[in-house]
């Protein structure tokens, strides 16, 4: 049991009302408990966060990287504790489990080397006398919404640009996976000074309204649903206030007919299947060309059949549950929609009765329409669609027939066809011979059209979002 409290201004503080957290695999089993915070309790991080900013700033971006270091470490002490209660707390397998909570200790590690590296540029001026250089300005008093699909990584590469830029934060990660983001900042808020670094736990509705409405927050990084995000654009553009959004996807696999099956049908298993779909570049679509189309479709079922769903403790597990109820009635509507609809279960769909957590069983659907709700709309689940074209002009055209850009994969022998998917496709990352899920965390992460707002994160991406730049003269008399 871990009763998680926010932490502000250093101190770890709770909230009036409290909640209990359930372990999605074995829903009769408290995790925790968790505050439920108010507009009262995010007003006293902004106003710590606020009265904090001077300090870090003027700490110099270095020192600021040197903390994010020592951070780093702490972090990888608890890497096999972090996995745990991500495991349990939202049912992610704990094999995935420990490798975010190693990616949080990489992604710290990244950008305190940024606090050591160029921070502008020098400008040529057209009078010799006169200096002429650029810097890049922290932007103030950051809040970060992050999503419970990755409770360590996602929070952790908002927050570690955002720091080592001079920016002061406040997070409010989503309430399903609150025990692990407070147990992470926990282990490392000692590190910072008072104020710089603040956690608040609670609901959209309440604390994450008063966050992105709070007069003293001077931006806004947000990741989740594309109607939250949009609800957030409207408010951070009436308040003249930086804002990134980062909202799903609906990812395509294109399989040409000269693919490596084998290894189309490992990536596309991997891309849809891990974390039982529950990620914003997770594969939900296969386009398949007519030619392999039952060799691939073959080859996938039977492949999926070996999977195995359980306990997310268990390494023996590919798939864990889904992370709520909510998310399970979600997920099932759309199964049996799908169905409706007129695609065709080649596996999965039905779940066991003897099953008392939210699981759901590796589901394949054939013959699905590019207009179908499935082939259309993220599912966030286990759920993987074929849909069947004749050629690649065809695969793109379909593959481009969705409001989401995130992210898209094709397999292929030829660089032709390689090179015609690249130019043709709509997404932010494109993939050639490799899953769609993931980007490492160097290279920058976002999408086009309803999957994000346009800008980027990670890499050095992310240092442009959370700063900006002043460019500055200074001439000799």
């Amino acid at each position: 049991m871990i009763d998680a409290k926010n932490v502000i201004a250093g101190e770890e503080r709770d909230a009036q009302n409290r909640e209990d957290v359930y372990n999605p695999a074995h829903p009769q089993t408290v995790v925790g408990t968790v505050p439920r915070s108010s507009a009262n309790d995010i007003d006293r991080a902004v106003h710590a966060a606020n009265e904090a900013r001077t300090g870090w700033r003027r700490l110099g971006s270095m020192a600021r990287g040197n903390i994010l270091f020592q951070a780093a470490q702490v972090l990888e002490a608890h890497v096999e504790e972090l996995g745990q209660l991500a495991a349990a707390e939202m049912g992610k397998p704990i094999g995935e489990a420990r490798g975010e909570a190693q990616r949080a200790v990489a992604i710290l590690r990244y950008y305190g080397g940024e606090g050591f590296r160029t921070m502008g540029d020098v400008i040529p001026a057209s009078n010799p006398q006169t200096l002429q250089y650029t810097v890049r300005e922290p932007l103030g008093v950051v809040g970060l919404i992050t999503p419970w699909n990755f409770p360590l990584a996602i929070p952790m590469w908002k927050a570690a640009p955002a720091l080592v830029c001079g920016n002061t934060v406040v997070l409010k990660p989503a309430e399903l996976s609150s025990l692990t983001a407070y147990r992470m900042l926990a282990l490392i808020s000692s590190l910072f000074p008072p104020g710089v670094f603040n956690l608040v736990l609670g609901h959209g509705t309440e604390a994450g309204e008063a966050m992105i409405r709070h007069p003293d927050v001077n931006a806004l990084s947000f990741t989740g649903s594309a109607a939250v995000g949009q609800h957030i654009a409207q408010i951070a553009t009436a308040r003249g206030i930086k804002y990134q959004l980062e909202m799903g996807g609906k990812n395509p696999v294109v399989v040409a007919d000269d693919a490596d099956i084998d290894l189309a049908v490992d990536f596309t298993v991997s891309g849809a299947m891990r974390s039982a779909g529950q990620k914003c570049t997770a594969t939900s679509r296969v386009i398949v060309m007519d030619a392999v189309r039952a060799a691939f479709s073959h080859a996938l079922v039977e492949r999926v059949r070996t999977l195995k769903m359980g306990d997310p403790l268990d390494p023996q597990n590919y798939l864990g549950p889904v992370v709520s109820q909510a998310q399970h009635t979600k997920v099932l509507g759309l199964i049996n929609q799908g169905q409706a609809e007129g695609g065709r279960v080649l596996l999965g769909g039905l779940v066991s009765e003897e099953q008392s957590g939210y699981f759901i069983p590796p589901t394949v659907f054939d013959e699905v329409v590019p207009t179908a709700t499935i082939a259309q709309e993220e599912i966030f689940g286990p759920v993987v669609a074929l849909l069947p074209v004749s050629n690649i002009d065809e695969a793109i055209r379909v593959a481009n027939g969705v409001r989401y850009g995130l992210s898209a994969s094709v397999f292929t022998r030829s660089l032709s066809t390689a090179l015609t998917f690249v130019d043709g496709i709509q997404a932010g990352m494109v993939r050639v011979n490799e899953e769609t899920a993931g980007v490492e965390l160097q290279a920058p992460f976002g999408g086009m059209k309803a999957s994000s707002s346009h800008s980027r994160e990670q890499g050095h991406a992310a240092i442009e979002f959370y700063t900006e730049t002043k460019t500055v003269a200074i001439r000799a008399v």
